[in-house]
């Protein structure tokens, strides 16, 4: 399993004004802590609660059905490219910068086992569009667009650019090169879905899209370009597995959970940084971002009280951003918990030449850049309590479907644990949803007319 060392948010390490009591906590927040974790067990086949990701693991039909289609089309295409905006494109994104070999789109053919590059397509910016579309061959490119609704406007507008592409390109034949990932009864892309005959994926009731990666979502594009699902899922079932302990002492998602809620709550550190010492982790923090602030910030409690609260996530990279942020940690405002990623066993290993011996840098010479990048984890560790800054680490041995399905999940679980804990809904965005209502009156949706009059004297302030 993955190792969670929480020794450097103690307050014995950090003192009392930084650190927390940590058998204390973890023995007064036993009985909620298990509590909560069997409330959501028990919750989870509930219509309406939200809490279907946590069965996704568990769905070998998904995984059947989508690597039936990933061998089918085997060979078919040069290029996969994914539309999709938040937890349609995060989540694959991250899982493929983790798991495919790097720089994997401008390797050959060969050296790509004979599978296509993939290409996620997360914004609306229209010199990326364009500058994209110039050097794809469109004929040789299948289209995944993901969307559940079928009316998320960033998505939907991409969709209608490339389909009428396709159209031209091919004719007839377009339908070919494009399969859809969206509910399985309703909404307008199952509904253009339906009427022209595309292959289609969907995306299951009750899972919202920043819990959606282990689903047809991600599973598609990973299966395309031949990552082992069925690896990525059984680290999902064994993490499941160990999460369902209500055990604090033996749960790292509840801990993980606790100490950053305490640490907002009680010590004032409500900035949460992911660092991962791994460039092919890079995007674990883009998606972490989404999760943690999505779920986490909201105006209304429970109870509907107006409570405004929420941990603002924060990405970075070891050991780039030790050059650009860490500065910032050490000597600014002490309201930050960082949580490193560290990676026991890198791929391959780079040795660094025994040259320049006789200057200040010929100490380096016969040590590897893989001792080097860990060295410099466990010094930013290290620094970072010297001035009382509170820090937790997960290590995982390799980064391989597995361990990477376990980290996905355990931070899954670590959310959902979080939001109980501040008394909220995890699982809505009412937020978001007004920029996304504005959004339709601004562009002239049929319904939101009296918006658009109301939002247009708003800006003309």
């Amino acid at each position: 399993m993955l190792e969670f060392d929480y020794r450097n948010v103690k307050a014995e390490i950090l003192g009392d004004e930084n650190g927390l009591n940590i058998e204390t906590e973890f023995n007064n927040y036993n009985e909620k802590i298990a509590k909560i974790i069997n409330d959501l067990n028990s919750r989870k086949d509930k219509p309406g609660q939200w809490l279907q990701w946590m069965n996704l693991g568990y769905n070998e039909e998904t995984v059947w059905l989508v690597k039936e289609y990933a061998a089918m089309i085997n060979g078919r295409f040069d290029n996969v490219l994914v539309l999709g905006i938040g937890g349609s494109a995060l989540g694959g994104s991250a899982v493929c910068e983790a798991l495919l070999k790097p720089y994997w789109n401008l390797l050959t053919l060969e050296q790509r086992n004979n599978l296509p590059r993939i290409f996620f397509l997360d914004n609306i910016d229209p010199d990326q569009i364009n500058g994209l579309l110039d050097i794809l061959d469109l004929k040789k490119t299948l289209v995944n667009v993901i969307t559940k609704s079928g009316s998320t406007a960033e998505t939907m507008s991409q969709f209608m650019i490339i389909k009428k592409r396709l159209e031209d390109e091919l004719g007839d034949n377009y339908r070919r090169n494009i399969v859809a990932t969206t509910d399985q009864n309703v909404g307008v892309l199952r509904q253009i879905s339906n009427e022209e005959g595309y292959k289609t994926f969907v995306v299951p009731d009750d899972v919202g899209g920043r819990f959606s990666v282990f689903s047809a979502v991600g599973l598609l594009p990973f299966a395309l370009v031949g990552i082992n699902i069925e690896e990525l899922m059984q680290g999902v079932k064994d993490m499941d597995l160990a999460l369902k302990n209500t055990n604090i002492w033996h749960n790292i998602a509840a801990q993980n959970a606790l100490i950053h809620y305490l640490m907002d709550t009680q010590k004032g550190k409500n900035l949460t940084v992911m660092m991962p010492y791994s460039n092919r982790l890079k995007y674990i923090s883009d998606w972490f971002v989404q999760l943690w602030a999505e779920s986490l910030g909201k105006e209304q409690d429970n109870y509907g009280n107006k409570v405004n609260i929420g941990p603002t996530p924060i990405k970075a990279l070891g050991a780039t951003d030790q050059h650009s942020q860490i500065q910032l940690y050490n000597e600014g405002p002490n309201n930050k918990l960082i949580n490193f990623i560290r990676v026991k066993e890198f791929d391959t290993t780079l040795e660094i030449p025994q040259i320049f011996e006789f200057t200040g840098v010929g100490y380096l010479g016969g040590n590897t850049i893989n001792s080097l990048i860990n060295s410099e984890a466990d010094a930013t560790k290290v620094a970072l309590v010297d001035y009382q800054r509170p820090n937790v680490t997960i290590t995982i041995d390799k980064v391989n479907p597995y361990n990477i399905g376990q980290l996905l999940y355990m931070l899954e679980v670590q959310t959902a644990i979080a939001g109980e804990l501040y008394n909220i809904n995890t699982f809505n965005q009412p937020g978001v949803e007004q920029a996304k209502n504005y959004t339709y009156a601004l562009m002239g949706r049929a319904g939101y007319e009296e918006s658009a009059a109301d939002l247009k004297q708003k800006m003309s302030y």
